[in-house]
């Protein structure tokens, strides 16, 4: 392995040499399989999360259980825990949703008392700490990813860090008979990170963004998620796949001035938290400030679909995590085990959620669109 690259992802991260996957998926898919639980067993995650969470599960022969949020940090209330452990739980996935950790210490209290295997969904979390100490340190595994729109971008990318000894084998073992990208692959992911460093802009991007996705979902395009996996429980083809060279090179290049992005991120987010508080809406608390490394600012808004028809036309690339609990699926929630009624925190979340961008850096023009828009943020 490329040993500059591993000393610059180590340095955001535990000091444990990362496996890595073609995506972040397929890193939590890698090392549930590695735990050869019993199909059936389940696996306690937050009711907002990215449908390929709970996919990955299902895929491994398991059953997702979702636990709901709590309102102020969109992760797992931690106070719910206990009620949802079975017999058959044995692993607890917790969650840095828009790169905020929350609630850790009493998270893996509960994990250790029931002797639950731990995981840290680090996907919006790269970079960020809890109490001074990297994401993802306090769990048994945390995974992270580098696709489109996360800390740093690969176009597509996945990592995986054991913490606990006692179940680095078992993972390695499972790694070892996973693919290596073809050249083709390597080809595509090169060609589609070029094009969005040159051609991608804040004029661009809403129209490229749909015809990404139109792309993607209809497999026409190496994307996020597969058609398979926004429509039904099908793993797609040749899903146990490494991380190849052209990614890991990509990692090495973008990881040179991360800290510098980082702050980018922390200050464009005290900027919104200053208006939203001048102008008496909701807003991240201040208790959480110090662990939260902003890969997007959530707010809360009415007539959603308007605030984004208005975000487009001010040329602002508005995020939309999450626009259901099991982002981006809407429907048929009965297929990912999740009901509605279990989780109204998240769903509740999920009607009025959009994510401002953290890294954009033209702060005037950000703020003019909150004023024109300030009737629509809750």
């Amino acid at each position: 392995m490329n040993h500059n690259f591993v000393d610059q992802f180590s340095k955001y991260t535990p000091k444990n040499e990362p496996l890595t996957f073609w995506k972040g998926r397929v890193a939590l898919y890698c090392f549930l399989r590695s735990l050869k639980l019993t199909d059936g067993d389940e696996v306690l995650l937050p009711g907002l999360t990215c449908v390929v969470v709970p996919n990955a599960i299902i895929y491994a022969g398991l059953v997702p259980i979702y636990i709901d949020i709590q309102q102020d940090s969109y992760n797992l209330d931690p106070d719910l825990i206990e009620s949802k452990i079975t017999s058959r739980t044995k692993v607890l996935i917790i969650q840095n949703t828009f790169g905020l950790s929350s609630n850790i210490e009493k998270i893996t209290a509960i994990a250790k008392k029931y002797n639950l295997i731990t995981i840290d969904d680090c996907t919006h979390g790269f970079g960020g700490t809890y109490n001074g100490k990297p994401n993802g340190s306090f769990t048994d595994a945390a995974f992270y990813s580098s696709q489109w729109n996360k800390p740093f971008s690969t176009v597509l990318g996945g990592y995986l860090i054991i913490n606990n000894p006692q179940l680095k084998a078992a993972v390695v073992n499972e790694y070892q008979h996973y693919n290596q990208p073809t050249i083709i692959e390597n080809l595509k992911l090169k060609w589609l990170f070029l094009i969005r460093k040159w051609v991608i802009n804040r004029f661009t991007y809403w129209r490229l963004l749909y015809l990404y996705r139109w792309l993607s979902q209809r497999n026409l395009i190496l994307g996020s998620s597969q058609k398979e996996e926004l429509t039904q429980i099908i793993k797609p083809i040749n899903y146990e796949k490494k991380m190849g060279a052209v990614q890991k090179k990509l990692a090495s290049q973008q990881l040179i001035n991360f800290d510098k992005k980082l702050l980018i991120r922390k200050e464009v987010a005290f900027n919104i938290t200053e208006w939203l508080i001048k102008n008496e809406k909701s807003y991240v608390s201040e208790t959480h400030i110090n662990n939260h490394s902003f890969l997007k600012y959530p707010i809360r808004v009415k007539n959603r679909d308007q605030f984004f028809k208005l975000a487009e036309k001010h040329k602002i690339p508005l995020g939309d995590w999450f626009i259901s609990p099991i982002h981006p699926i809407c429907n048929h929630y009965e297929q990912w085990h999740f009901n509605e009624d279990s989780c109204p925190n998240a769903v509740k979340a999920a009607q009025e959620l959009v994510n401002l961008p953290t890294d954009f850096t033209d702060k005037k023009k950000l703020i003019n669109f909150l004023n024109k828009t300030t009737q629509f943020i809750l």
